[in-house]
């Protein structure tokens, strides 16, 4: 056996008309909540929002008094909201029929001097094929396009300052070098500096008495 089918939102909210027209009465929301599940078979849990959404368009009156919120509908307000509604369609219908003219007279006005015609038609294929050479002859000119005086200007340019940009390398390398190997020297720990200090002790032996020599050795 199938599973009931649920009813559809429109359903809902013409059931829920119907509490109104029949009744004739006023309610609160805690007496629609009751009535609607019982009488119309509307989901409990989908009866605040079916009966908001029929206040919003304007279908049931509600007002606040005092703490509580009172809903009424009556047939004759019903009536007027239909023929409102009605009014508002049949505008709308009219405006499309305006907008469909327009569009006619305009696709009318495009189609003249655009006939069917042998002669339009071996126009349209003279103009497809030079369509298709335009479209080949851009992908020569693509090919040689290296060949092009501005291309290859453009590209010694390039290689001028590539090249400036390569020598002011090298020299700031060189000039970073020579710095470092002139501070290497002057420390003593460099091997020309050792050197340099051993053949001044040299010197000192040399140059005095091998008595004094001995004497201040010990």
């Amino acid at each position: 056996m199938s599973k009931k089918k649920g009813l559809s939102l429109e359903e809902k909210r013409t059931r829920m008309m119907e509490i109104f027209f029949e009744s004739k009465d006023v309610f609160q929301l805690k007496d629609i909540e009751k009535i609607a599940p019982k009488q119309k078979g509307i989901a409990p849990m989908t009866v605040k929002d079916v009966l908001q959404s029929l206040v919003d368009d304007n279908m049931v009156d509600c007002e606040r008094v005092g703490t509580s919120n009172y809903y009424w509908a009556f047939p004759s307000k019903a009536l007027h909201a239909r023929k409102h509604k009605l009014e508002e369609l049949n505008k709308q219908v009219s405006e499309a029929k305006q907008r469909k003219a327009s569009l006619q007279k305009a696709v009318e006005k495009a189609k003249l001097g655009r006939e069917d015609t042998n002669e339009r038609s071996s126009l349209m294929k003279e103009l497809t094929a030079l369509r298709e050479d335009k479209t080949q002859l851009q992908a020569e000119l693509e090919k040689y396009r290296e060949c092009d005086p501005e291309v290859v200007e453009e590209m010694r340019k390039s290689n001028v300052i590539a090249k400036e940009a390569v020598s002011r390398w090298t020299e700031n390398l060189e000039k970073s070098l020579c710095a470092r190997d002139n501070c290497q020297r002057s420390s003593p720990y460099h091997p020309q500096m050792q050197v340099k200090a051993v053949s001044c002790k040299e010197e000192a032996i040399c140059g005095h008495d091998p008595e004094t020599l001995t004497s201040s050795l010990c």
